[in-house]
């Protein structure tokens, strides 16, 4: 009666989604202030005071058309914006035609495999990853390559990937800063792959493209750099969106970039806008791409994520939990202190803290926790994380 396929991927969808739904399950039992909830990336922030400006001067404008179909790459002023500001931040001259506004990075991420896949080519995906890049590659027929990264560090293990790249390897994808991690690929390990993959190429007589899936690339935190993928790889697409620098999830707006150096650019941007438009998207809502048009320069402050993350962070590891700490975004992949993750994300919940399984992002033994959740809320949940570090530590 109904899809096979959908039905199975069902069965493995979002522990994220899932925890958050347990969540909901304990605030009418126990009140929301006595429920710290880790499980869902949901920023607590608020856009900047720009961002509400735009919306009202937009909402209250009297100049027509604004509401109307458009080209499916979207607005050339806002492409023309987006583009002289990644020229300015990648120092090198990136056309406003390299550029397609999308309904945030997952639809992005489906307009490029849409786009650059033929069946049962191969992408290479780094564990532990954001869980719905398996959904999004099978749904272009493509099949998903899971490598591992190196234990606890969670960076690029360059053996595993150079024996994970065969004749069928279409793309690889990088999500740097890591969901659920935290971790950055470093710039030394990025050439290296770059290396790699050109030997591959010549190898197997192949094109590879590298996929940056770039959401968290504005919430660095310290002095630490964020490479460039379009200086590293010659054949780089970067996917965006505005979800977490501008902390509006919900409005659903990004953009892809092209790198000018792949080849055939033209006939990969009109694939691009092709798919944009015949998977349904067809374009980004009118009123957000105005928006960001307006609000350009405007950025959340990192600086905010950073106190939360110090204050989570310094808490649990000095109770003895294990943690790589965060370099960006905003979470903290924990190790569990027993094999058995789910069976500690169940203690978690006597407490009434909800956290996430780390074999809902690939990668079992671990647990994901959010801290883009309020300040006060992390304050008050950290007396329950003493009581159950005590079922764990001496």
């Amino acid at each position: 009666m109904f899809s096979n396929k959908t039905i199975e991927s069902l069965k493995n969808s979002s522990w994220i989604r899932a925890m958050f739904e347990e969540g909901n399950k304990l605030r009418k039992l126990y009140g929301d202030e006595n429920v710290y909830d880790f499980s869902l990336g949901n920023p607590d922030v608020e856009p900047p005071k720009a961002v509400k400006e735009a919306i009202s001067k937009i909402a209250i404008s009297d100049k027509k058309g604004m509401h109307k179909y458009m080209s499916n790459g979207g607005y050339d002023s806002t492409k023309n914006a987006v583009a002289n500001m990644i020229s300015k931040e990648y120092k090198m001259d990136i056309p406003s035609t390299n550029i397609c506004m999308v309904t945030g990075a997952a639809a992005g991420l489906n307009v490029v495999f849409k786009s650059i896949l033929n069946p049962t080519e191969e992408v290479i995906v780094f564990k532990p990853f954001f869980a719905e890049y398996l959904f999004y590659i099978t749904h272009s027929n493509g099949v998903p390559v899971i490598v591992d990264t190196i234990k606890d560090t969670f960076q690029i293990d360059l053996n595993s990937f150079e024996k994970a790249i065969t004749k069928n390897t279409k793309a690889i994808i990088l999500n740097s800063p890591n969901n659920p991690t935290g971790v950055i690929y470093d710039q030394k390990t990025l050439e290296q792959m770059a290396s790699i993959i050109k030997k591959k190429e010549l190898q197997y007589d192949s094109n590879i493209f590298v996929i940056s899936d770039e959401p968290y690339s504005k919430i660095v935190f310290g002095d630490i750099i964020l490479p460039i993928i379009f200086h590293i790889f010659d054949k780089a697409i970067s996917v965006n969106s505005y979800s977490k620098s501008l902390a509006i999830p919900g409005e659903r707006i990004g953009y892809i970039t092209i790198s000018p150096k792949i080849p055939d650019t033209n006939l990969l941007m009109s694939a691009i806008l092709f798919n944009n438009r015949t998977l349904g998207f067809v374009n980004a809502p009118a009123i957000q791409q105005r928006i960001v048009e307006m609000c350009i320069n405007e950025r959340i402050n990192p600086q905010i994520y950073e106190e939360r993350r110090d204050i989570l962070y310094n808490h649990i590891t000095n109770l003895g939990f294990q943690c790589q700490k965060p370099e960006g975004a905003f979470y903290l992949f924990v190790k569990s202190p027993i094999p058995n993750e789910i069976e500690f994300v169940k203690k978690a919940q006597e407490y009434n803290i909800l956290i996430v399984p780390g074999r809902g992002f690939g990668q079992e033994g671990y647990v994901r926790l959010t801290f883009c959740i309020s300040l006060d809320v992390i304050k008050r949940s950290l007396p329950a994380f003493s009581k159950l570090a005590k079922e764990y530590f001496n």
